[in-house]
Order: structure tokens, then C-alpha cells, then sequence
């Protein structure tokens, strides 16, 4: 019987390898996180700016200023546990499919979409983790509302939510590459689906707006990603912000079984470069 690997044990080599790498290069991940630091203060910028002319995002939607950096801080985590942990490797997978190296993955007496999720990190990306610790209290220390004990540590569990969503999402893109046989239009896609995910789900209102919160809330659950977590800090919660919150749960585990089992399909219809 072959034994699988700890993968704890496997994971931590993966980051130890890529720390090591990083810092192989130090001038190149400090222009890197710098880069995409500064990235973030354009966009908090570019918010402010708005703020001095409208008292919130949107009329009447509870997302005031500190409210809203709650919501962008809540983007920030999702975001760059994802381009940290997952999107270097999704967006190498059509490049494994073309060069065969997916015959060596495969090969591996250990799971094979845990292998190509995680076998690189890119520590650069957590960069904006840190920025947003940052930004997150200090707009907490500003609101009116103050959540509680209970509310507060419910909130990395809905962050952790989220990022499973996302990653849902992008494996289920990257195993497309089987079929398509070279995908790179993984970024294009990613930042379509999850533009969506910006903003406060409120502000999708009206003949146009109403559909795509539907669509993006309950079939293609990107909208619960940020708008859950963020909603927990920022607003008081009623019974339909509980509602949703329970349906987050949900969407995550089918998020998950849905892409695990899109891949393991199409996983089924890979022939060896070497066939």
C-alpha cells in the first residue's frame, strides 16, 4: 500500500523553497512588494478622494468611509493570500501541460492539484497582508459600530472562506488547460470574474445591477468573498446578513467539491505529452 505524504510537512518545504529562492534574489522581491505596496496606496488614494465628496459608496448602503476601508482591508487579505499561495501555480499550469512536466506531477505519490496549488509561494504578494493588518485596525479604532468577541473571530474563518472561493474558482479556470491545451487567458478571466468582488454588493441595484448580484452571489458565488467577512466588522448584522453568512458556508463547500471535481475530470481526459 503506497503511503501518502504529511502534507503540512510537504507544504512547508514548498514555502521554505520558495523563501530561499526569494531571497536569492533580495533586490527583486523588494522592488516586487514595494510595487505592489504601492499599488494599494493609489487605490486607498483614489478612495479618499472620493470620500471628500460622498459620505458613503453608494446611497443609503451603510458603507461609510471606515466602513468601507474595513471592506477594502477584508480585499487585501483575500487577495494576497491568493496571489501568494495559488495564483503563481495556477497560472503555470497550462506551461506544465505543454512541457509534459504535468506526466511528472502525476507521477508523485501524493495528490495531484495539491502538488500544482501549492508547490510555489510568492512571498512578495504578503506584502499587502501586512498593509492591510494596518489599515483594518485603524479603521476599526474609527467606527461607531464596535463588533464583538463573538463577531471578530468569526472573521478569519469568513476571510479563509473567501479565499477558498477564489481558489474554487481559479483551478477550476487552470483545469480548463487540459481541454483548451494552452490557457492564457487565466488573468483576463481572473479579473473579470473577480472585478465583481470590489465593491460592496448593495451598490448592484437596478434592471442591469439586480441580475448580476444574483448571478455573482448565488451561482458564481464571487460576491459573498469580501462582502461577508467585511459585513461582519463593519455592520450590524440583521437576519438577512445572518442568512447570508450561513449561505458563505455553503457556497465555500460547494465551491470546493465543484472544483475538485471539475479537475479530477478533467484530469481524466489528460494524455501524456509523451503518448
Amino acid at each position: 500500500m503506497r503511503h501518502h505524504p504529511p502534507y503540512l510537512r510537504v507544504f512547508l518545504t514548498f514555502a521554505r523553497n520558495s523563501l530561499v529562492r526569494d531571497m536569492t534574489f533580495r533586490g527583486n522581491f523588494f522592488i516586487n512588494a514595494v510595487a505592489s505596496t504601492s499599488w494599494v496606496l493609489m487605490n486607498l488614494g483614489f478612495y479618499l478622494l472620493i470620500f471628500r465628496y460622498s459620505p458613503m459608496i453608494g446611497a443609503d448602503t451603510g458603507w461609510g468611509k471606515y466602513e468601507f476601508f474595513v471592506f477594502l482591508s477584508t480585499t487585501l487579505f483575500v487577495n494576497s493570500l491568493v496571489q501568494a499561495f495559488f495564483m503563481p501555480n495556477a497560472s503555470e499550469f497550462s506551461e506544465l501541460i505543454r512541457t509534459g512536466g504535468l506526466d511528472f506531477a502525476l507521477l508523485k505519490p501524493i495528490d495531484t492539484q495539491f502538488l500544482i496549488s501549492l508547490q510555489r509561494v510568492e512571498w512578495s504578494s504578503l506584502a499587502n497582508f501586512v498593509f492591510a493588518g494596518c489599515l483594518l485596525a485603524f479603521a476599526l479604532n474609527h467606527l461607531e459600530y464596535q463588533p464583538t468577541l463573538g463577531v471578530i473571530l468569526l472573521y478569519p474563518l469568513y476571510v479563509a472562506c473567501g479565499v477558498a472561493v477564489l481558489y474554487s474558482v481559479m483551478i477550476a479556470l487552470s483545469a480548463t488547460s487540459i481541454w483548451l491545451g494552452r490557457n492564457q487567458s487565466l488573468y483576463d478571466f481572473w479579473f473579470y470574474i473577480t472585478n465583481f468582488s470590489r465593491y460592496p454588493m448593495e451598490i448592484y441595484r437596478g434592471t442591469f445591477g439586480t441580475p448580476l448580484r444574483l448571478i455573482f452571489t448565488y451561482l458564481i458565488p464571487i460576491l459573498v468573498v469580501v462582502n461577508v467577512p467585511a459585513r461582519l466588522l463593519a455592520l450590524p448584522l440583521d437576519a438577512a446578513r445572518w442568512q447570508l453568512t450561513a449561505f458563505a458556508l455553503f457556497a465555500t463547500l460547494f465551491s470546493l467539491w465543484g472544483s475538485r471535481w471539475l479537475f479530477q475530470r478533467a484530469l481524466g481526459s489528460y494524455r501524456s505529452a509523451s503518448s
